[in-house]
C-alpha cells in the first residue's frame, strides 16, 4: 500500500486535478448543448495519464533541487519510496498509454499529439531550461498548464461532424486564461515559500526581486486574466458573463489588496491569494461548463452577430 500510495505522489494528483477541471468545461463548450459523457470520460483518463507522466518526469528532473526544500522533502524520490529508474519506467508507461488511448479510445491524433508536446515542453523547456535560469520560468513554462484545454478541445473537434466549425479561437482564449492566471497563481505561493527557492538555487522572482515588485506584477497578470475571461462573453451567456465579471473583480481587489499591503509594510499573506487564485480558476470554468451544458443562448446570438469560426 506505502508503494502504491508512492507512486500515485508522483503523478501529483492535486495539481492533475486543477487540469481536469479546465477540461471538462472545454469539451462541454466545444459542443454547446450535446454533451457525450463517455468521450468526455475517456478524455480524462488519457489527459490523466499525460499530466501524470509529465509529473512524473518532472520529480525525475527535480529530485536534486526537491531535497533542499522544506515543502517537496516529503516527495517519494527524496524519501527514496520509489527509486530513480522505477519513477523513470512508470512515467514511460504511462506517456505511451496516454498517446494511444487518446489516438485509438478518443479518436483524436491531436489531442494525443499535444498531449505529447505538453510532456517535452514541460521537462525540457520549462523543468531543465526555464526553471533553473530565469524568473521568468513560470511565466512561459507554464504554457504546460494550458494545453489540457487544447487536448479536450481537440478531442471534440476531431469527433465533429464534417463542415462543422472548429471555433478554436475559444480554446485559445481558455489557454490564455490559464496562461495569465499562472504567474499570479505561482508568485504568491513562492511568495510564501521564498527561503526554500533560494536555497534551491531556483531563481523565481519572490527571490530575485523585491515583495513590491512582485506583486506588483502579479497585478498586472490578474488584470489580463481578468480581461482574457470577458473576451468569452460572446460565446456564453449571461451565467458565465456575470460569474467572470464578478469573479474577476474579486481576484483583482485581492491582488491589489496584497500588492498595498507590501507597500505599507503590513504583515501580509500571501498564501491567501494562492489559494483564492485556486478557487477563482475552478469557479470561472465550472460557470462555463454549466452555461455549456445549459446550453443557453449566447450573447453573441442575442445580440445579432455570429460568434462560430471556422
Amino acid at each position: 500500500m506505502e508503494t502504491i500510495k508512492a507512486y500515485i505522489a508522483l503523478t501529483k494528483p492535486r495539481v492533475i486535478e486543477l487540469l481536469l477541471v479546465a477540461t471538462i468545461p472545454a469539451m462541454l463548450q466545444a459542443e454547446r448543448g450535446e454533451n457525450n459523457i463517455v468521450r468526455i470520460l475517456l478524455t480524462l483518463v488519457g489527459g490523466w495519464m499525460g499530466a501524470a507522466a509529465a509529473n512524473t518526469f518532472n520529480m525525475v528532473a527535480d529530485s536534486d533541487i526537491d531535497q533542499k526544500m522544506g515543502r517537496t522533502r516529503a516527495r517519494p524520490l527524496v524519501r527514496k519510496k520509489v527509486s530513480t529508474k522505477q519513477a523513470a519506467i512508470f512515467a514511460w508507461v504511462l506517456t505511451i498509454l496516454s498517446f494511444l488511448w487518446l489516438w485509438l479510445l478518443c479518436g483524436s491524433l491531436t489531442a494525443a499529439i499535444f498531449v505529447m508536446i505538453t510532456i517535452v515542453f514541460y521537462i525540457f523547456v520549462y523543468t531543465k531550461w526555464l526553471k533553473r535560469r530565469t524568473a521568468m520560468n513560470i511565466v512561459w513554462g507554464g504554457a504546460a498548464g494550458c494545453m489540457p484545454v487544447l487536448v479536450g478541445w481537440a478531442v471534440i473537434v476531431d469527433n465533429l461532424p464534417e463542415g462543422a466549425p472548429a471555433q478554436w479561437w475559444q480554446a485559445v482564449v481558455m489557454f490564455l486564461i490559464i496562461f495569465f492566471w499562472t504567474p499570479p497563481h505561482t508568485w504568491a505561493l513562492a511568495m510564501k515559500y521564498r527561503e526554500d527557492y533560494e536555497r534551491a538555487g531556483v531563481p523565481m522572482l519572490p527571490v530575485v526581486r523585491t515583495p513590491a515588485e512582485v506583486t506588483r506584477q502579479i497585478v498586472w497578470y490578474t488584470v489580463g486574466t481578468v480581461i482574457v475571461t470577458l473576451l468569452l462573453i460572446p460565446a456564453t451567456s449571461y451565467i458565465y458573463a456575470v460569474v467572470a465579471l464578478a469573479g474577476g473583480l474579486w481576484f483583482l481587489i485581492m491582488a491589489i489588496h496584497l500588492h498595498r499591503g507590501v507597500v505599507a509594510g503590513g504583515n501580509v499573506k500571501p498564501l491567501k491569494l494562492f489559494i483564492l487564485s485556486n478557487n477563482y480558476l475552478a469557479l470561472i470554468f465550472l460557470a462555463l461548463a454549466l452555461d455549456a451544458v445549459l446550453g443557453l443562448p449566447t450573447i453573441g446570438e442575442t445580440l445579432g452577430f455570429s460568434v462560430p469560426l471556422p
